[in-house]
């Protein structure tokens, strides 16, 4: 199905969002657990969809959804997030993210994520 990029600081938290997205059928191609290594991997793997994580250090979410837009203005990105931080799901909304997921998550609705933002 989709080659997917996927961005947290959490190791464990890049496992759960693999195991939902990799029991739909996709494909991870890369990982990152910041900012700066998700716009690097992006840039080298040119994936169809990225999950990205708004709360990181080094570079956060937000910048790094940027970034990957200004290279990309085509790119999918889906933020995962944590409760709290609408203020920035709403920045990241209107720079053309195309979905949010409100960490914990069940893996349905990650996958139907996935499926929206990739016209699935």
């Amino acid at each position: 199905m989709a080659r997917i990029l996927v961005v947290d600081d959490a190791k464990f938290m890049r496992t759960l969002v693999k195991d939902a997205l990799v029991g739909a059928g996709h494909e991870i191609v890369g990982e990152a657990e910041n900012g700066n290594i998700a716009v690097e991997q992006y840039k080298a793997l040119k994936p169809d969809l990225v999950t990205m994580d708004i709360t990181m250090r080094e570079k956060d979410g937000i910048e790094a959804t940027k970034e990957i837009i200004k290279f990309d203005a085509s790119a999918k990105i889906i933020m995962v997030t944590a409760l709290g931080q609408e203020d920035l799901l709403a920045k990241a909304i209107k720079m053309g993210v195309k979905d949010f997921v409100v960490k914990p998550f069940p893996p349905e609705r990650l996958q139907q994520a996935a499926a929206k933002a990739l016209g699935i």
